[in-house]
């Protein structure tokens, strides 16, 4: 202890010193002292230079007296009590960056555009997270219900604005603006109103972030990524439609009720349109690895005496199903388009059945957007998965393509 209380004067006329001269800061007067089993160690940060005319007695300081390290704590306190609390409690050593590479814009916060919002932040996916609407005081609502429940997740910055400066800089847009499929609505009828409103959102969201990754959701999803592709004039592998993702859960979730399993063990490919004349891919679908088709050949055709194929109406049923019962359709989109948004941040090349240009692939000459497995990345779209398709699967496909290359022909991009 006695060493203690030498070194402890010998600091002190030395901290006096540099508050009674004014001196440049003082960065870091630092002493460790050292008792038999304790340590001890005191600075007086930078902010001392800022007091004017100081004088020992002021601070209940006599120089050459000793003084207990509680006496030191209040001089300092007393020094900063002109300063505000934040700066009290903190030194900013450098700024964290603008830029946090996980930002993530949505457009448009109706029941799905807040479905994948807070899908996302509860998955912890995004450090960014901007909500952009019309409406700014459903906006302004919106964004504090989650800004307010943001001490239970790690850290994300929620923000809303109507503006669309507030979106520069976001690695992935997800567009859920637009008319919503109402009772009874088939998705391409929605066509003509939401591309005129496309026609507002995209223009803008590519002046703030060139760089940015598309992902629409907005319905007919096929026919509106097509039209952000060419609105945007962004690579292909950069506008992505949510597609048939969504559909292709729906179908493992009801094969893994007709088997009695859980849906992450049973596969299977929805592809084409996401609507009325989506393929179900018999030919590949399994359970852990095992097809279903080489147990039973007849699965999903018409030869089926279990009639596996009415699986496929009931994903096809789904929607309106669930918008009569309730009026919407929400959460299940939201859960599909934050596990794309966590393969694009994170880089994953994980493999989803989502809309993107497939002239060229599997023959079609068509100009359109449909969906096939994709593996996604940073970069969107990093490659587009070849399936083995039976002749009538093929046959669809190709259907298909025709079909939504006369909706797109009677609009105006």
């Amino acid at each position: 202890m006695l060493n203690f209380r030498h070194n402890l004067i010998k600091l002190i006329p030395k901290l006096l010193k540099a508050v009674i001269a004014q001196t440049a800061p003082v960065h870091s007067a630092l002493s460790t002292c050292y008792s038999t089993s304790l340590k001890y160690s005191f600075s007086i940060s930078n902010t001392l230079q800022k007091v004017q005319n100081p004088n020992c007695s002021k601070y209940g300081i006599t120089p050459g007296h000793r003084i207990h390290q509680s006496q030191l704590r209040g001089a300092c306190s007393q020094v900063n009590s002109g300063k505000p609390l934040r700066e009290k409690l903190m030194h900013d050593f450098e700024l964290p960056s603008p830029l946090s590479g996980g930002k993530v814009t949505i457009v448009g916060l109706g029941h799905v555009g807040m479905a994948c919002a807070i899908s996302i932040l509860s998955q912890n996916i995004a450090s960014e997270l901007v909500l952009v609407d019309r409406n700014p005081d459903k906006l302004r609502g919106e964004t504090l219900d989650l800004q307010h429940g943001l001490a239970f997740v790690r850290n994300a910055q929620v923000y809303g604005d109507t503006q669309y400066s507030a979106t520069a800089g976001s690695k992935l847009c997800i567009v859920t603006a637009g008319v919503p499929q109402g009772p009874g609505d088939s998705r391409t009828s929605l066509a003509p109103k939401n591309l005129e409103i496309f026609k507002e959102i995209i223009p803008r969201l590519v002046k703030y972030s060139p760089e940015t990754i598309l992902l629409i959701v907005t319905n007919p999803v096929d026919t509106l990524a097509y039209a952000a592709w060419k609105l945007s004039g962004f690579p292909a592998n950069r506008v992505i439609g949510s597609g048939t993702n969504l559909d292709s859960s729906r179908f493992r979730f009801l094969l893994s009720q007709r088997l009695k399993v859980v849906p992450s063990i049973c596969h299977g490919w929805i592809i084409g349109e996401h609507g009325d004349s989506s393929i179900p891919i018999w030919s590949d679908a399994s359970l852990a690895g095992v097809r279903l088709r080489d147990v039973d050949s007849r699965v999903g055709t018409k030869k089926d005496v279990e009639n596996w194929s009415q699986l496929h109406q009931e994903v096809v049923g789904s929607a309106q199903e669930i918008i009569k019962l309730k009026g919407y359709t929400s959460w299940g989109i939201g859960l599909s388009v934050a596990a794309l948004t966590r393969a694009i941040l994170e880089n994953s090349q994980s493999s989803y059945a989502v809309s993107t240009l497939v002239q060229g692939i599997h023959d079609i000459s068509e100009d359109v957007f449909l969906s096939v497995p994709c593996i996604l990345g940073d970069t969107g779209v990093s490659r587009i998965i070849l399936q083995t398709l039976n002749s009538a699967e093929l046959a669809d496909l190709h259907n298909c393509a025709k079909s939504l290359y006369e909706i797109q022909k009677s609009l105006h991009f």
